[in-house]
């Protein structure tokens, strides 16, 4: 049986958006998903499944999580090799500051992509890679003008965590 990463966006956020890590293997499981491990309390989490395609996986968990919490968990699922082909694109980029990783529910198109660029700037820039936005940024994330927001504006639904999360998940799934 093929296995999955999935990303969940936007929980554990404020008050109303809690979703403890528990809680999403118990929803994964009875969604009938085998092997579900989670990492740190961000929304990573690893499946295995009958499932063939990316999208089946996405809608079947997106609905286990909404029948869940009552809440929609946009959820992007990449492959084992994806989430290594996004450590591995890291690892050619020279940038010394911050690293985050924006991933996506689809491919943007180059048009989107350029609308995207068009934010890069001396200090910081966007890197597109398939469905991952390597953002580069400086020092203070709080004040990039780069941010996941920026990236969904151009290009969809997206979720972010850092470079440090992503190889992790790598060298524990993948």
């Amino acid at each position: 049986m093929p296995t999955y990463v999935a990303f969940l966006r936007a929980i554990n956020l404020g008050a109303r958006r809690k979703f403890p890590k528990d809680a999403i293997v118990a929803a994964a499981e009875g969604a009938g998903f085998a092997d579900v491990a989670t990492y740190i309390n961000t929304g990573n989490v690893r499946v295995t499944t009958p499932l063939r395609s990316r999208a089946e996986v996405e809608t079947a968990l997106e609905a286990a999580f909404l029948a869940d919490r009552g809440f929609a968990v946009p959820t992007i699922v990449l492959t084992p090799a994806e989430v290594v082909a996004i450590v591995e694109e890291a690892d050619r980029i020279d940038h010394d500051g911050r690293h985050y990783v924006s991933l996506l529910k689809s491919e943007p198109s180059p048009e989107d992509v350029a609308l995207l660029a068009a934010h890069d700037s001396e200090t910081e820039r966007s890197v597109v890679s398939g469905r991952a936005v390597h953002l580069l940024l400086g020092d203070a994330y709080q004040a990039a003008r780069i941010t996941n927001d920026t990236v969904e504006k151009r290009l969809g639904v997206a979720t972010n965590r850092t470079i440090s999360v992503i190889r992790a998940v790598a060298e524990r799934w993948c």
